[in-house]
């Protein structure tokens, strides 16, 4: 070898050593920034900073096997977007397609399947699989999915693990378990660098120690890993032509470390990461957001995002103004809140109950689901004991009685 060529390949070795020590060029989660700063309503391929329509998203929605949707869980506008992406599905591929949910456990399965059926009530559904108890956000939010997957008899897939389970992994190390619940696990991998970056962000705005970040490390990597793993298997039991639609939060499917990867290290299917991005948050929803510095990652945190705003529920229902326990013979108030329409009433401390129109009031199931089917300027008729004695009161529910507070 001549004394030139080896000097050039020497040359050109070092450029070669001296670029893979540079930052990357740009952003990795959006290397092409677009042209302009999005509005509400627009949809940005983050991969290559094109602003696309609905139409195009869909498209894209349709060729996948699975198409992982994160949302906020209390912005109407992420639920609006998932219900459109299902009914692209649905209408592209009739009859084969699965809408599989975070907000269920597989014990819950066959409330859900009889849901799909048609065989159950909304009030007999949300009953049955214990909503309030398990997932306790306003029905409102998700009621035009799971109509439509009543509708069209689309299958409703749980996904989560399971409440007892939840509980063990979330207070002891996952070797200190006793090995009949080990057994129950799904393979889970403690090790993303990215999944623990964003634990150790979440957990800087909050003053908690070491064990309280172990404990949530383990939950979210139970949660992802189950969730993928009863996805793997639901996709290895159905032919390659059935479509999955997977709805979580985002911090499950954004940057795909959470479900998508570990979906794909057990069963790689093709699949494509939506989320949604709020631009634009009222004052009154500032005090949601968290105080969180989020890592930089390598990668977008979708392949699609719908840019929105923070929406309020067009009908969220009302509050009565009492905190209660479930007793014998009702609920008993055990207080009610100055100014709300309990209050406004005559509802006392003390009080049981038992009714409120025409249903009876034997669990707090029965109170919750009443209020949630009223709106501001509704009234209703609450019996209640007293002293043993039932008594009426006509409670109306004004703005001035709806400020936010906790009770029910």
């Amino acid at each position: 070898m001549s004394f030139r060529r080896l000097l050039i390949l020497t040359v050109a070795a070092v450029s070669l050593t001296a670029c893979t020590s540079q930052l990357p060029l740009g952003d990795p989660e959006l290397p092409y920034p677009p042209a302009r700063e999005p509005v509400v309503g627009d949809i940005l391929h983050l991969p290559t900073g094109v602003y696309v329509s609905e139409q195009t998203l869909l498209d894209h929605a349709v060729r996948e096997r699975v198409v992982f949707v994160g949302e906020t869980h209390d912005n109407p506008a992420s639920h609006r977007l998932e219900r459109i992406i299902l009914t692209a599905l649905q209408e592209h591929n009739p009859g084969n397609v699965t809408l599989a949910m975070e907000m269920f456990v597989p014990s819950q399965q066959q409330v859900l399947d009889r849901w799909s059926a048609g065989e159950l009530s909304e009030k007999e559904f949300l009953k049955e699989v214990n909503w309030y108890g398990t997932w306790s956000m306003n029905f409102a939010f998700y009621r035009p999915l799971l109509q439509y997957c009543r509708e069209h008899h689309i299958k409703i897939l749980a996904l989560n693990a399971e409440q007892d389970v939840k509980k063990l992994v979330s207070h002891n190390p996952i070797e200190d378990l006793p090995e009949a619940v080990r057994e129950k696990l799904p393979e889970m991998d403690f090790n993303d660098p990215y999944q623990r970056a964003m634990v150790e962000a979440t957990f800087k705005d909050h003053a908690m120690g070491s064990a309280m970040l172990a404990s949530f490390q383990r939950v979210q990597t139970l949660w992802d890993e189950t969730m993928a793993s009863n996805l793997a298997d639901y996709l290895e039991k159905t032919p390659s032509t059935h479509q999955v639609e997977v709805i979580a939060g985002g911090n499950h499917v954004r940057y795909g470390f959470g479900i998508p990867r570990r979906m794909f290290r057990r069963a790689p299917a093709s699949y494509l990461l939506v989320g949604s991005n709020e631009i634009n948050i009222p004052a009154d929803k500032q005090d949601r957001l968290m105080n969180v510095v989020k890592p930089d990652y390598p990668m977008p945190p979708y392949h699609f995002v719908m840019y929105t705003r923070y929406e309020d529920l067009p009908t969220p229902g009302v509050k009565l103004g009492v905190m209660f326990e479930p007793g014998a013979k009702g609920l008993t108030v055990q207080g009610v809140l100055p100014g709300s329409a309990a209050a406004a009433a005559g509802v006392e401390s003390g009080d049981i109950l038992i009714g409120i129109d025409d249903s009876p009031i034997s669990e707090p199931f029965d109170l919750i689901y009443a209020l949630q089917q009223k709106q501001i300027g509704d009234s209703v008729q609450l019996k209640l004991l007293r002293a043993d004695r039932e008594q009426l009161k006509e409670v109306r529910f004004s703005p001035a009685s709806q400020q936010p507070h906790g009770s029910k």
